[in-house]
């Protein structure tokens, strides 16, 4: 069969999702075998554990990256938050309020973003960086170098325990992700609301030709981001049972490397919420792995990093790889 008859009657076989699926099988059985611990009830725990917040802002991040945009403020968002939390707390109001105004600050702060780059058209890679800095400076000045750490114990225990009947190894966040990430699946894969979101990315021009309301929908995706990154500080904070003004530093790189590793085109228009979650698990795998390893956790960058490089670069690959199809002995 030549290559090009095997790509038409076998499509999947050749999207980035079947190939990052087994990328991330490939993960598990090699730390597996670098660790007997990798694939312990315990260990899932803990990845899950140590993933979940970043996982959850993955998903909005990649219906804002597939409509032609980005928002790299999710990190600092979450912050505030929890920055918030801890002086709402500290102030002794009930929590059910708290989460209320949580909520409120996450859509508000989405709405800045989404209101820049729609309405007076600004870059949101320059609208974010700079709203990045400045909900981070809220957060500072919500609690400066205060540190609270007196939640009580039936919220900070969600944080760290398991979901009951889970056998120990799926914590609260990890079933949120998986909860939203059914949510956000059918919303881009199965409404309108999904193919105005890829006709966007794709071409905004033809999208407002098509009678697709651009700028709303941008802007309630910034705010779905700006709420789904608030509860995520939420989530945060009660892991860590602290709220302090450095929470969540730095996480946004985290996200996007994920985002873009899943398959989203940071041209907008292409990507896929299973991308999204093999994205999830081939970052986690590895950052686990390496911590079974010994590798030195302070130079845990390089795989922020190298990811984002490997998935700028594959991409651009294309022609090369029509090349080698066009001169390879099943052509």
């Amino acid at each position: 069969m030549g290559f090009d008859a095997l790509r038409e009657r076998m499509p999947w076989l050749f999207r980035w999702e079947s190939a990052l699926a087994l990328i991330v099988a490939g993960i598990a059985v090699i730390g597996a075998s670098a660790s007997p611990q990798f694939l312990t009830a315990n260990n899932l725990f803990n990845l899950g554990l140590s993933n979940g917040e970043i996982a959850i802002m993955v998903l909005p991040m990649t219906l804002i990256v597939i409509s032609g945009e980005i928002d790299l403020s999710v990190s600092s968002i979450l912050g505030m938050s929890s920055c918030l939390l801890g002086y709402l707390y500290e102030r002794h109001w009930p929590m059910i309020a708290i989460f209320i105004v949580i909520a409120l600050a996450g859509l508000a702060a989405g709405a800045v973003n989404g209101l820049l780059v729609t309405r007076l058209g600004l870059p949101s890679l320059a609208v974010t960086i700079g709203t990045l800095t400045l909900y981070a400076g809220v957060a500072e000045i919500l609690l400066g170098p205060t540190t609270v750490a007196n939640f009580p114990a039936a919220y900070t225990n969600l944080g760290v325990n398991a979901v009951p009947g889970t056998g120990n190894a799926v914590t609260y966040s990890t079933l949120i992700f998986a909860v939203l990430a059914v949510i956000f699946g059918v919303v881009l894969h199965a409404t309108p609301a999904g193919r105005a979101i890829f006709a966007m990315g794709a071409s905004p021009e033809a999208a407002l030709f098509a009678g697709i309301r651009v700028k709303r929908i941008k802007t309630i995706l910034f705010m779905v981001s700006g709420l789904v990154c608030a509860f995520a500080g939420v989530l945060y904070t009660f892991r860590l049972s602290t709220a302090v003004a450095n929470n969540g530093v730095g996480l946004e790189l985290d996200v996007v490397a994920i985002v873009l590793v899943g398959g989203i085109s940071i041209f907008g228009g292409k990507g896929s919420i299973p991308g999204a979650v093999l994205g999830v698990l081939a970052f986690a795998g590895i950052q686990n792995a390496l911590l079974l390893t010994n590798f030195n956790q302070e130079a845990s960058g390089v795989v922020a990093g190298g990811l984002l490089l490997v998935s700028v670069f594959l991409p651009n690959t294309r022609p090369l790889w029509r090349w080698i199809a066009a001169h390879s002995p099943i052509s």
